[in-house]
């Protein structure tokens, strides 16, 4: 359906109308991959008013900025706070940890919480944890909203320890049986990186101990120098939604995965395998992987995420509360960021915007 709704708004002979002198500015001269004038007419659904309140647009190819597009007031040095952008950060952070030794995949979360004799989740691995399919009782949402188990954790009650609000909620299925997207999940392993980080309890070590870590290990390699990860009062890490940065520092992080682990002066941060396991379908969901979104068919009865059949397979995502998008796809040599606020509503037509934006790139690389 991409190439049809990008094709709304033509003009009476059929023919689509000029891109606004924004977008065509915000373009880049030469040789990007794309026809320039059919990329800004992208660029200018992306900022269309249905689509809810774009307050920044990059486009990387091959590693160049072929685009950048800010609303009035945003600009390249505004961090944008990134949701659930960064649950694919806690997912790398995971697997640097499992790299180093510090961790193993399939071993149990190594909770003290869940090692009492008899608790059922002691048998929670760290992959289920990654996949969404721990068993444990979450409501993402609710109606109030306050009511839901994300608000309460990070807002309400559960917020000074919103790793123990997680981890103390019972099971309500098997291990591994059922998908259940969670913010709270995330958090969890947030903690389980900190504890092999640290044996000790108080906060400003917990605090010190995973800063650190981040800062010396994955921001400063990758030269992500406007990050900023949040902390609760017990210092753990926010590690399902409350790290912020630049729109240009979020697309550094995306051809970080581009790139299969490698920072644009070739360190590598994280195995290569370790990516591929993140972009690999996870058996109850095949559009979600580990901590990160894939372009697969989802199962019925759950809304799409990205655009299956209309962009390549192998193209994955980080997508974030109120339209937050980091779109990477290898094939196309394609790293795209939007960042705004976004309603519920304008998802639909945001994520048709962002797919057209996506397809004006061709998808075979010449």
């Amino acid at each position: 359906m991409l190439p049809a709704l990008s094709a709304c708004g033509v003009d009476d002979d059929g023919t689509p109308p000029p891109p606004s002198a924004e977008s065509l500015a915000a373009t880049a001269k030469g040789d990007t991959g794309a026809s320039r004038e059919g990329l800004a007419r992208a660029i200018d659904g992306v900022f269309a008013n249905e689509v809810g309140e774009t307050r920044a647009l990059l486009v990387m190819r091959d590693g160049k900025v072929v685009a950048e597009r800010y609303a009035e007031g945003f600009g390249p040095e505004t961090r944008h706070v990134g949701w659930s952008l960064t649950k694919t950060v806690t997912g790398v952070l995971i697997g640097m940890l499992i790299a180093d030794g510090s961790l193993s995949l399939d071993e149990p979360a190594p909770l003290p919480l869940w090692q009492r004799s008899g608790d059922p989740r002691s048998e929670v691995t760290i992959r289920e944890l990654l996949q969404m399919r721990s068993g444990l009782r979450h409501a993402e949402g609710a109606d109030p909203s306050y009511t839901a188990d994300t608000a309460r954790m990070l807002f309400l009650d559960g917020r000074d320890d919103m790793a123990h609000y997680a981890a103390t909620q019972p099971l309500d299925a098997d291990p591994g049986s059922e998908y259940d997207y969670s913010t709270a999940t995330s958090v969890i392993l947030a903690d389980v990186a900190t504890r092999a980080l640290t044996p000790s309890d108080r906060p400003e070590v917990r605090h010190a101990a995973m800063a650190t870590y981040l800062q010396e290990r994955l921001f400063e390699p990758l030269g992500m120098t406007s990050a900023y990860p949040e902390f609760d009062a017990s210092g753990t890490l926010t590690g399902g939604s409350m790290i912020h940065a630049t729109a240009r520092d979020w697309a550094t992080f995306g051809e970080m995965l581009r790139k299969g682990g490698v920072t644009h002066n070739g360190t590598r941060v994280v195995p290569r395998k370790w990516i591929a396991f993140m972009s690999t379908p996870s058996p109850t969901d095949p559009a979600f992987g580990a901590h990160l979104w894939l372009n697969r068919a989802r199962p019925e009865g759950r809304d799409p995420v990205l655009f299956p059949g209309d962009a390549p397979k192998s193209l994955i995502a980080m997508l974030g509360f109120r339209g937050q998008y980091v779109v990477v796809s290898p094939e196309q040599g394609l790293t795209v960021v939007r960042l705004g606020v976004s309603s519920e509503e304008d998802q639909v037509p945001l994520r048709a915007a962002m797919g057209a934006l996506v397809a004006s790139f061709p998808l075979e690389r010449q």
